[in-house]
């Protein structure tokens, strides 16, 4: 399994990877959004960021929580249209792994 990006940082403050896991709890857990489209809206945000590793993470979640490959193609229009072509090659090299790989 992939290193966590923040293990170092957990190496040196414990105590925030424990605020970290709540506040985590508290933002993808189930409320008026199903967690599945809260974790569809934060791969938006990473693909509009350049954010590689964080769209795989996300869409590995979001595909545990009942995600379908075709959500998350739409879920990245809406990125495209808002952000630009780059959330599109951010997202393409993310879901490599994730969705292209028989996980659809």
């Amino acid at each position: 399994m992939a290193e966590h990006p923040l293990d170092t940082l957990a190496k040196i403050d414990p105590e925030i990877m424990q605020h970290l896991k709540v506040m985590e709890g508290f933002i993808y857990g189930e409320g008026a959004l199903p967690s599945k489209i809260k974790l569809l809206i934060a791969l938006a945000f990473d693909a509009a960021h350049g954010a590689t590793n964080g769209v795989r993470t996300l869409a590995a979640a979001a595909m545990k929580e009942g995600a379908t490959a075709q959500e998350i193609a739409e879920t990245l229009r809406i990125a495209y249209h808002l952000s630009g072509v780059g959330a599109l090659y951010t997202a393409s090299m993310g879901l490599k792994d994730v969705v292209v790989k028989g996980n659809t």
